[in-house]
C-alpha cells in the first residue's frame, strides 16, 4: 500500500469517525472510521519500512569490472617482430 493510499484511508476514516452525524442501524460508522484510520496508519508504516529496505538493499550491491588491457595472446609472432 502506498503512502498516498494510507493518507486517503486516514482522511476517509476521520470523516466517518468525527464529521458524520448520520447513523445507520446495522453499521457503527464511527467504528468503521476508526478501523479505516488504523488501516491507513498501518499502511503508511509498512510502506515506509518497505521503502527503507529497498533503499538499503540498493546500496549494498557492489559491481566491479576488471579489464585487462594487455595483450593476452600467448602465441609468438610469425615474423619475429613484437607487436
Amino acid at each position: 500500500m502506498a503512502i498516498g493510499s494510507g493518507i486517503f484511508l486516514i482522511a476517509v476514516g476521520a470523516i466517518l469517525a468525527f464529521a458524520l452525524n448520520e447513523s445507520v442501524d446495522a453499521v457503527n460508522l464511527a467504528l468503521v472510521g476508526w478501523i479505516l484510520m488504523g488501516a491507513g496508519a498501518v499502511g503508511i508504516i509498512v510502506s515506509l519500512i518497505m521503502n527503507g529496505q529497498r533503499r538499503k538493499s540498493q546500496h549494498t550491491h557492489v559491481t566491479e569490472e576488471h579489464v585487462d588491457h594487455h595483450n593476452v595472446d600467448s602465441r609468438e609472432p610469425r615474423d619475429g617482430v613484437e607487436r
